[in-house]
């Protein structure tokens, strides 16, 4: 590759490489569907690296103003006043029932300067109602994604150095050699993998520049390009509940967002073998999630009377389920049978993502504890597993479990399924590894 290839169309944030295997229109912009193969793009963040450009497109929401701390604290459960410039919190938004309405990583840049990265604008619907002093400007950006063992190896041959000592969730800014030193790109420490990874970010016209650089710079490592396809198998192995994959996010059901652009675009399909009508089965809140943690009642925020409640009585929480290999076998033997066979598992990731709407019972002796979502197939454990939100008595790992797989009225396959670590990678954390060797 001498010189940049034309970006690839529909502003998929990539080179127009000709040995991409697919793209698919996702969220209103062309991605990447399959790079590399979805075999070695399982395997990339295990032995080596990856390289993703799923988060491209108007996902930066810069909130700035006198009172922008005030709006972020009473928008969000995170406690945000003890938060240094330079670094990122991850912010939970809920609606007033204490559901999950968004949820984004944000970086905080100066006294009274926020950016809000690859979330839905719940911001822009609550700026009127919480009447503060604020702006909210919104950017089109890029984000890349590059996660594995390899990966500050890659960028590092790519920046020259200085890297290694960058802490997890800060953010500083890069040059990138042979891109135009206009551009404002900066680097931060975090992936979805669970293990080693970090994002670069910049203004979406530099997106295919900075992309191509990446990738010429970790060609000689093995770099594989991550596509939407495989995608989600991080956020299930790696234990990262995500709206749009794992559940809904609850402001898709508020009427207002529903009548905007924004609802018709991000509008999900209602799969699984729980009832369609049933909203509140793909919907979360942050203790059903694990995020318990992350909220503060120091002060107010919307839906806190909802999270107080939980809090004082919690009575579920999100684990892995390992599904049984002969129920899952039997799934596949239909197809070779006469007669309807069962609801097909897509690989690695069913259905294919995003699938925020996707809801699958869960029972015990026949008795409903939760739901299923987020199924996937680990090629690197050789496993069929999914994130389940269950009653607190069934959550403990070994626990058995069944899951209803099929959409409602069709056929329905009960799966039997054991509890398993969350999260299930069992690879040393991000906030975890140590780069600082050279």
């Amino acid at each position: 590759m001498s010189a940049l290839l034309p970006p690839a169309p529909g502003g998929s944030g990539v080179p127009n490489y000709p040995d991409i295997k697919s793209l698919a229109p996702i969220w209103g912009h062309m991605r990447v569907w399959e790079g590399d193969g979805w075999q070695r793009e399982s395997m990339s963040w295990k032995d080596g690296v990856y390289l993703a450009a799923n988060l491209v497109g108007p996902i930066e929401y810069v909130i700035s103003g006198a009172e922008a701390q005030d709006f972020l604290s009473r928008l969000s459960i995170n406690d945000v006043w003890k938060w240094p410039i330079g670094r990122s919190k991850h912010l939970v938004m809920l609606d007033d029932q204490g559901l999950i309405a968004s949820h984004a990583l944000t970086v905080r840049d100066g006294e009274a300067r926020f950016r809000m990265l690859a979330g839905p604008p719940w911001p822009l619907f609550q700026v009127k109602r919480l009447n503060l002093d604020v702006t909210i400007e919104v950017n089109e950006i890029f984000i890349l994604q590059v996660a594995g063992p390899k990966s500050a190896e890659v960028l590092e041959k790519l920046f020259g150095g200085g890297i290694r000592d960058l802490a997890f969730l800060a953010a500083e800014p890069v040059t990138v050699p042979g891109v135009d030193g206009e551009a404002e790109i900066e680097l931060s420490r975090i992936s979805m993998s669970g293990n080693l990874g970090y994002e670069v970010r910049g203004p979406l016209a530099a997106g295919p520049a900075v992309y191509d650089a990446v990738y010429r710079a970790g060609l000689p490592l093995g770099i594989v390009r991550l596509g939407w396809r495989t995608y989600a198998v991080n956020h299930t192995e790696g234990g990262f509940p995500q709206s749009g994959v794992t559940w809904l996010a609850s402001m898709l059901l508020d009427p207002a967002v529903q009548r905007s652009s924004v609802g018709a675009l991000l509008a999900a399909e209602y799969t699984g073998s729980i009832d369609p009508a049933d909203t509140r089965a793909r919907t979360r809140t942050p203790h059903e999630v694990n995020w318990e943690w992350m909220g503060k009642s120091n002060h107010e925020f919307i839906g806190r009377e909802a999270f107080d409640a939980e809090s004082a009585a919690p009575r579920r929480k999100t684990v892995i389920l390992r599904w049984n290999p002969d129920d899952v076998t039997d799934i596949f033997a239909s197809y070779l049978r006469p007669g309807e066979p069962y609801k097909f598992i897509e690989f690695p990731v069913s259905p294919q993502q995003p699938a925020g709407g996707h809801a699958d019972l869960v029972t015990h002796e026949g008795v409903a504890v939760g739901v299923s979502s987020a199924v996937v197939y680990s090629y690197y454990y050789r496993e069929l597993i999914s994130q389940a939100t269950v009653g607190l008595e069934h959550s403990d790992i070994g626990a058995e479990l069944v899951v209803h797989w099929g959409d409602h009225g069709g056929r329905i396959k009960q799966v039997r399924a054991v509890v398993g670590p969350f999260p299930y990678l069992d690879l040393p954390r991000n906030a975890d590894s140590d780069v600082s060797a050279s």
